[in-house]
């Protein structure tokens, strides 16, 4: 008699908890791909300055930052990557800056808005 009692008792349990199973989940995927984008973002604003040093224009700098993020960024189809870099020289540095806006998939509804990313890389100019 006990055992047709609670039957369902497991479904119930599970029901109220699998939201928060599912918000956990979509939470640790967002966070990941907003670590890796970060990364790819510094790694961009660093061959930037790399290819910066050796003479050429901010023009060129600004447009090899874009093609980096534009082929290793993960943006899920929301179009362009969106990527604004800056490369500017004082004092014998270059700095070469870039910012992304990282709009989440889940997170959005529950109130996380799209977060900028940003990254900074200053060299010595040769």
């Amino acid at each position: 008699m006990k055992d047709q009692r609670q039957k369902g008792a497991v479904a119930i349990e599970f029901a109220f908890i699998l939201p928060a199973l599912v918000l956990l989940l979509f939470g640790i995927v967002e966070i990941s791909l907003l670590m890796f984008n970060k990364q790819i973002l510094t790694n961009a604003s660093r061959e930037g300055a790399r290819y910066g040093i050796v003479g050429e224009t901010t023009g060129n700098i600004e447009a090899k930052v874009r093609d980096y993020c534009a082929g290793h960024l993960i943006s899920f189809g929301s179009g362009s990557t969106q990527v604004n870099p800056t490369a500017a020289v004082s004092n014998g540095y270059l700095e070469v800056t870039a910012t992304y806006p990282f709009n989440f998939l889940v997170l959005d509804n529950f109130g996380l808005g799209p977060v900028t990313l940003r990254a900074k890389t200053v060299m010595k100019l040769e």
